[in-house]
């Protein structure tokens, strides 16, 4: 089965953030990763990635006003040295934490008639933090959202991502690809990973409706995690959920999944 890979700004939540990898370890995970790091210095990160033994997966470029509700710095013409700034401090944090991606959220737009011009400064931007981080051996990433919970997502389906890559054509840009968000969108994942997953960087996967653990929702995960595996798919799965009650109550998936996973290396 994948491995999972615990994000640190949705789980285990009840603690303060540099407890919470201890918190993962314990429970078994050996990997983890954080939206925005920037409140607390890299290097205590950097200690409890150390005392943990835990890989540090991914981190996202800092993303201004998004969430607050705002267009957030990537796609906006106007915030190009916001985006050239918020990238050269995940640089800093990269240099230190050495995540193994680093995610660029494309952000808003709320005027349809800016939309070309939003998706031309996105594509631009992306290329721009991924010139930055091929120099330091580390691969970008960006995402589709749903446009239900996040209206005016310049970003929302299969098709925009892998028209974005094909137009860019940059060696050190993939895809990550949230099964929660294109299962709102009614999106074929299934499909989508038979036909693409070798531009696949990342995995995040939630349970559809609600953004709660595996069990709660729609999909079917037992389906779900076989067709990845199926694939080829050799990276890891970061559990992106807001956990329905204490987090370690919504841990019943990954007990069967990592029992699953041990049984089949025995």
């Amino acid at each position: 089965m994948p491995r999972f890979s615990a994000n640190l700004s949705l789980l285990f939540t009840e603690l303060p953030l540099l407890e919470r990898f201890s918190a993962a370890r314990e429970y078994g995970f050996l990997a983890v990763e954080i939206q925005f790091p920037y409140e607390t210095p890299a290097e205590h990160i950097k200690t409890q990635i150390e005392l943990t033994g835990l890989e540090l997966v991914l981190i996202n470029v800092p993303a201004g006003d998004l969430m607050n509700g705002g267009e957030g710095l990537a796609a906006v013409p106007s915030k190009r040295q916001e985006f050239i700034d918020a990238v050269n401090k995940a640089a800093e944090y990269a240099d230190i934490l050495r995540p193994k991606f680093i995610n660029v959220l494309p952000g808003c737009c709320f005027e349809t008639d800016c939309l070309d011009q939003y998706m031309e400064t996105f594509t631009s931007n992306l290329g721009h933090a991924a010139d930055v981080f091929l120099n330091k051996g580390i691969k970008v990433v960006f995402e589709a959202v749903n446009t239900k919970d996040r209206p005016g997502f310049l970003i929302h389906n299969s098709k925009q991502l892998v028209q974005v890559l094909e137009e860019l054509k940059h060696s050190n840009v993939y895809l990550q690809y949230d099964i929660y968000h294109m299962h709102t969108m009614g999106e074929d994942y299934l499909a989508f990973f038979s036909r693409y997953v070798e531009k696949v960087g990342h995995i995040q996967f939630a349970d559809s409706p609600g953004r709660h653990q595996p069990g709660t929702g729609q999909i079917d995960f037992d389906n779900l995690f076989s067709a990845i595996d199926a694939c080829g798919y050799k990276g890891w799965l970061g559990a992106e959920y807001r956990p329905s009650g204490p987090t370690w109550d919504s841990l019943d998936w990954f007990d069967l999944y990592s029992q699953s996973q041990d049984l089949m290396t025995i």
